[in-house]
């Protein structure tokens, strides 16, 4: 494996400002939802609300075949399906989801949303204010549960009272917790990968260092670059922001056994132009600013504030529940599930999937994945 070097692709063009889909960008699977006003926990509320999403399958006409899939921090509502116009990526979980794959699109009527705050067609910092000028630094800050608030009101206009299973890995399962202790009569199953109950200080402290990244880059501006040229965006905070947290999701074995400590010809190490391939990319794919909204939302991710501490909050939890983690993990490490399998009533044991990948092994590992889902959705 090692010397097996991802190198940055050859792009003629300057990225822009924002790699945010904008209005007018081709539309591709995505649908929109109008949610109107939503109140957030803040106090504030985020006026004429809007959700973009995707959906596989055909929903029944009781509407009980309906999944949720929740997608991590940088993700989108492309679950499913090949790259193309909107779409610069392939479906992210295609391996899971599709006919005849465990989440069976032939059977279930898929729904995956766009986050709020996010910059995929959802309601987030790059899109347009009420004074039709981008939300820029004027974005109110988000919770978990404001993100999953926004997701209830989508449930509710697609007529889904019920979901067969909500399932997310991440910051997905984050929101994926919620939704089955905040509504535990609408979630029948619950499906949780490589995921925890409460950031942890371990996790604040990556975050926040990300922030802080994007932050002081010049061309942040504050939070208002949305009308630079192409080129002067806040390119450099982002990329250095997708360095550190791509560490963290990789395991230090991994990164030895593929890169040890082999050189380019251009001086480079080789795990140094692998991680700055994979900050070229995001700068072209994703907003600085959704970037800082969404990880500082994951900063607030606790279930058991309000609600007499996480292990009561778990126990309110009624769905038939499986929860999973990587042996590698090292962002999101497997106390963090034994936490949550302990707790909810409904669960019988973690399951621990083996990877040499660490915290990406919820998405890579899709071998080891599947018989779970299957075996949470043939139950």
């Amino acid at each position: 494996m090692r010397g097996s070097v991802l190198r940055s692709p050859d792009r003629t063009a300057a990225p822009p400002a924002t790699g945010a889909w904008r209005e007018g960008d081709p539309v591709g699977g995505r649908r929109f939802e109008t949610l109107g006003d939503v109140a957030l926990e803040s106090g504030t509320v985020l006026p004429d609300v809007r959700l973009a999403y995707e959906t596989w399958g055909e929903l029944d006409r009781d509407a009980s075949n309906a999944v949720l899939v929740l997608h991590a921090l940088t993700g989108d509502s492309h679950v499913s399906g090949d790259a193309g116009p909107g779409h610069p990526s392939p479906g992210w979980w295609a391996g899971l989801v599709g006919p005849g794959r465990a989440v069976d699109t032939d059977r279930y009527f898929v729904v995956a949303p766009n986050i709020l705050g996010g910059c995929q067609g959802s309601t987030g910092p790059s899109s347009p204010g009420p004074d039709g000028r981008p939300w820029g630094a004027r974005f109110p800050a988000l919770t978990v549960r404001d993100q999953v608030a926004a997701e209830a009101r989508l449930a509710d206009r697609l007529g889904i009272t019920r979901w067969a299973a909500v399932t997310g890995g991440s910051a997905g399962g984050m929101r994926a917790l919620e939704w089955a202790i905040t509504w535990p009569e609408r979630v029948a199953a619950l499906f949780l990968l490589a995921s925890s109950a409460t950031a942890s200080a371990d996790q604040i402290g990556l975050s926040t260092t990300q922030v802080e990244a994007i932050r002081a880059d010049h061309a942040f501006a504050g939070g208002d670059y949305y009308d630079a040229a192409d080129g002067e965006g806040p390119h450099r905070g982002l990329a250095l922001a997708r360095r550190v947290a791509h560490l963290s999701y990789r395991s230090a074995d991994e990164l030895e056994e593929r890169f040890g400590r082999e050189a380019q010809d251009d001086g480079r190490w080789a795990v140094e132009s692998y991680l700055a391939h994979h900050g070229d990319k995001l700068v072209h794919r994703f907003d600085a600013n959704s970037y800082v909204t969404l990880t500082r939302a994951m900063d607030t991710h606790d279930v058991g504030r309000g609600r007499g501490g996480v292990d009561a909050a778990l126990a309110r939890i009624t769905a038939r529940t499986v929860v999973a983690g990587i042996d590698s993990d090292r962002l999101y490490p497997l106390a963090q599930q034994e936490q949550i399998a302990d707790a909810v009533p409904t669960c019988d044991y973690l399951d621990v999937v083996e990877s040499l990948h660490g915290h990406d092994g919820f998405l890579v590992e899709l071998d080891a994945v599947d018989p779970l889902a299957r075996r949470l959705l043939d139950t």
